[in-house]
């Protein structure tokens, strides 16, 4: 959540809580108590969603280099120095594994399982000349992580973007239910009064004040 929602949303808190201490019998004030809740809620939601999605891509990002830091570092350097040597029996084999580059990670996977297809097709050949057996299944299953990696950032990314864009809409409400709700309404206070420059408080903060004992 950026600061300037943030600060809405806390304004926001900061005026349910003082409604809900300063309750009347006024059906009207209820129900825009009651829709203050519930927007409240929504928008503490979202925001848990939102920060969800953030941590959940970093995550995937952090497993995925390091999945595939291991996978052209051992694994597929393993295979390609082992194709190199099987190369003296077939010529094809020298071109067909060789390190995938450095470059986007679709690409990378790309060329991983190229060389994945070509090691299983020419198993025989490459065992005989020193690959492990469990090579092939140990590549699969690096591919196979390095691929849900990618899955996840996408669905991290997938619940931060929705989950903001709700978040959005919802503050937009909250906004304007804080206006209804404000306890000084006919002084015209507007939302913006409530986060405004050093100095200047909200309505429900000002109410608050007045309400303490002396």
């Amino acid at each position: 959540m950026d600061a300037r929602l943030r600060r809405r949303l806390e304004m926001a808190v900061r005026v349910r809580d003082f409604l809900r201490a300063h309750r009347t019998d006024g059906v009207a004030e209820g129900a825009a108590l009651a829709r203050l809740e519930e927007l409240v809620q929504r928008a503490e939601v979202l925001a848990a969603q939102q920060r969800a999605g953030i941590v959940a891509t970093r995550a995937a990002t952090e497993m995925r280099a390091e999945v595939r830091r291991a996978l052209r570092s051992k694994l597929l350097l393993y295979l390609s120095a082992v194709g190199g040597v099987a190369a003296s029996e077939n010529l094809e084999l020298a071109a067909q594994f060789r390190l995938p580059r450095v470059g986007p990670n679709q690409a990378f996977v790309t060329m991983a399982r190229g060389m994945l297809e070509k090691a299983t097709a020419h198993k025989e050949l490459l065992v005989k000349r020193g690959m492990s057996e469990t090579l092939i299944a140990d590549i699969t299953a690096a591919i196979e992580e390095f691929e849900q990696t990618l899955e996840a950032t996408r669905a991290g990314r997938r619940e931060h973007v929705g989950a903001s864009a709700d978040l959005r809409a919802v503050m937009a409400e909250v906004s304007e239910q804080v206006n209804e709700s404000r306890p000084e309404r006919s002084e015209g206070r507007r939302l913006g009064d409530y986060a405004g420059p050093e100095g200047r408080r909200s309505s429900a903060i000002d109410a608050a004040k007045r309400a303490r004992p002396a």
